[in-house]
C-alpha cells in the first residue's frame, strides 16, 4: 500500500481555512435564505437553475446534476414546489420516460424576490471582504479545483457561459 505523503505546514492551514470558509458561508447563507425567503440554498439553487434555463425548463436528472443534489432529493424538493405553484413537472417529449422541470410564473417570482437578500448576504460574506486581487485569485483557484472535482458536470447556464469564456 502507498504510503500518502502528510500536509506540509502551509498545506494544513490552508486546507483548514479553506474547510471553515466551506462550512461558515453556506451556513450563513441558508440561514438567511431561510429567514427572508423561506427557501433552502439547495432550492434557492433549482429556482434559479431553471431561471436561467431555455423556456425555463431542464430534465430532473440534468438539474439534480447541476444543483449538485441526488435525484430523490431534488425529486422531494421539486413535490414541495409544485405543491406551492413554483414549479411543475412535464414527461419529457423526446423519450416520454423522463421528467422535465417547468419554472412557473410564480417560482419565477419568488425566485425574482428572494434574490436581493441572496445576492446581499452573498456580497457581504464573501466579496466585501475580498480585494480585487483577492477575487481574481478566488475565481482562479475555484475554477482550477471544479475542473479537477467535476470536469464534465453540468453547469448552470452563467458558470458555463464564463468557462467558455477562459
Amino acid at each position: 500500500m502507498e504510503q500518502v505523503p502528510w500536509l506540509t505546514e502551509r498545506e494544513e492551514r490552508v486546507w483548514r481555512l479553506f474547510a471553515a470558509v466551506l462550512v461558515l458561508v453556506p451556513d450563513e447563507v441558508e440561514g438567511q435564505l431561510q429567514r427572508d425567503a423561506e427557501l433552502t440554498h439547495f432550492g434557492y439553487w433549482v429556482l434559479s437553475a431553471l431561471s436561467e434555463a431555455p423556456a425555463r425548463a431542464m430534465r430532473m436528472s440534468e438539474l439534480a446534476e447541476m444543483a449538485n443534489g441526488s435525484r430523490s432529493r431534488l425529486s422531494h424538493l421539486v413535490a414541495g414546489m409544485e405543491r406551492r405553484g413554483w414549479v411543475r413537472r412535464e414527461r419529457s417529449t423526446d423519450d416520454g420516460r423522463g421528467s422535465i422541470a417547468v419554472l412557473t410564473d410564480a417560482g419565477y417570482a419568488k425566485v425574482v424576490a428572494a434574490a436581493p437578500g441572496h445576492v446581499g448576504a452573498v456580497r457581504s460574506l464573501v466579496f466585501d471582504a475580498l480585494s480585487p486581487q483577492g477575487l481574481d485569485h478566488l475565481e482562479a483557484a475555484c475554477t482550477e479545483l471544479l475542473a479537477k472535482i467535476a470536469p464534465k458536470r453540468p453547469r448552470t447556464p452563467r458558470l458555463a457561459r464564463r468557462a467558455e469564456d477562459t
